[in-house]
């Protein structure tokens, strides 16, 4: 199974070491059943906000945003695409849930994934399907 992962920090707040985020990445494509590369990128508030506006035209901060290299569900190379997560805001989401930033962090970097992969929440069904998959990865994450 080919996984890469490549971690680029750009916040002083991180949750976890860069080895504990690859261990953490490498497991859930396992579990999925999926090679690839993955960039995963850590940002700050300002950052993530400036990105959510950008490319969904939301203005706010927010917690992950996954870019997938794929066009129509067929992935065009190794790379799976990149995740940004906001270690900040997940770790405001996690005090509001009642878990751990570290549990948090998981469920965000999984949510990233799922995307990478084509799952989507648009709609009951959908989101029921993902949220359910998303809670596995996050007990598979040690």
């Amino acid at each position: 199974m080919i996984c890469q992962v490549e971690i680029c920090i750009k916040t002083k707040q991180s949750l976890v070491s860069d080895r504990q985020l690859k261990n953490y990445t490498r497991a859930i494509l396992k579990y999925l059943r999926q090679d690839g590369e993955v960039e995963i990128i850590l940002v700050g508030r300002a950052m993530m906000r400036r990105l959510n506006l950008d490319y969904r035209g939301v203005d706010r901060v927010t917690d992950v945003l996954s870019f997938a290299w794929q066009e129509d569900k067929i992935l065009l190379g190794q790379s799976l695409g990149q995740i940004y997560l906001c270690p900040a805001q997940i770790v405001g989401q996690a005090k509001e849930f009642d878990v751990s930033a570290r549990e948090e962090l998981k469920r965000m970097l999984a949510h990233g994934i799922l995307h990478l992969l084509g799952y989507d929440h648009q709609d009951k069904k959908r989101a029921e399907k993902m949220f359910s998959i998303q809670e596995k990865l996050v007990k598979i994450c040690q």
